[in-house]
Parts: C-alpha cells; structure tokens; sequence
C-alpha cells in the first residue's frame, strides 16, 4: 500500500489520485536529489531535534509537506517530553514526593523512548501518523 503525501491517506497500488484529497495526484515517496526520500527525511527527522530544524530550513525539504510534518511533529515532541521531565525534577523539592517522582520520570523515560521508536517507523513506512495533541499542531505547522 502507498501513502499521499499530501494528507497520509493509504492509497490503493496502482491508483493515480488521491480520494480522501478531492483527486490531487497521489504521490509516492519523491527522491528530492540529494538521494533522499520523504520518507527517509521524515524519519531523519526524530533523530534528534537538529535534522528536524535543518529540514524545515533547507529547501528541497521545505517543500514537502510530508517532511515538513515530521520535523514540526519531532520538534514538538522533544519539547513536550522535556517540559514533563522538567516539571517532574521541580515536583521532586516537595519533601517525600521524589519517592512518587522517582518512578514516574522512568516511566516516561520508557514510554518517550516507545513512542519514539514508533515515530520512526511510521515515518520511514510513509505514514503521517499524529500524535494526539502535537499531531494536530504539528499539521497546522505543515500547512
């Protein structure tokens, strides 16, 4: 199965347009000349938060918006993950709460790390997977 570029919506093989974009062409993977795909930037992208800041900059990327979502969506991720670890170390002042901290910065320790690797995959199948707040920011982003 191939996926739009421009909304992520699985496409049939063989299918010319898209249905779910009121016919645009559907386009598969594009190479963009340097020798990578859509897919291979996007995924590039939730490396670390610097690939995903260089393809919203350089300007065969910038052009897509299946990379442009990837990269706005990593950014935000990384921001969000932070924010909690951040807002966790603060918690940990309270006297005996670290005992309560302790676990839950591991917790999402483990549960960003998943979610991470599943971020990755679903770029490189392709797929404009959203997560459930920073998706829908990271979309408008995208345009």
């Amino acid at each position: 199965m191939a996926f739009c570029n421009q909304c992520g919506a699985q496409i049939a093989d063989g299918a010319t347009t898209c249905a779910a974009c009121s016919g645009r062409p559907a386009v598969a993977p594009v190479s963009t000349g340097t020798g990578l795909t859509d897919n291979v930037a996007g995924m590039l992208a939730y490396v670390t938060i610097i690939p995903a800041i260089v393809f919203l900059v350089v300007e065969p990327y910038n052009k897509s918006r299946f990379v442009r979502f990837h990269s706005f969506q990593s950014i935000f991720f990384c921001v969000a993950v932070f924010a909690i670890q951040i807002a966790l170390s603060i918690a940990t002042v309270v006297p005996f709460l670290i005992f309560l901290t302790g676990p839950l910065h591991a917790l999402v320790a483990l549960g960003a790390f998943i979610l991470w690797i599943i971020l990755l995959l679903k770029a490189n199948q392709g797929q404009m997977f959203k997560l459930p707040v920073i998706g829908d920011l990271a979309m408008q982003q995208a345009g």
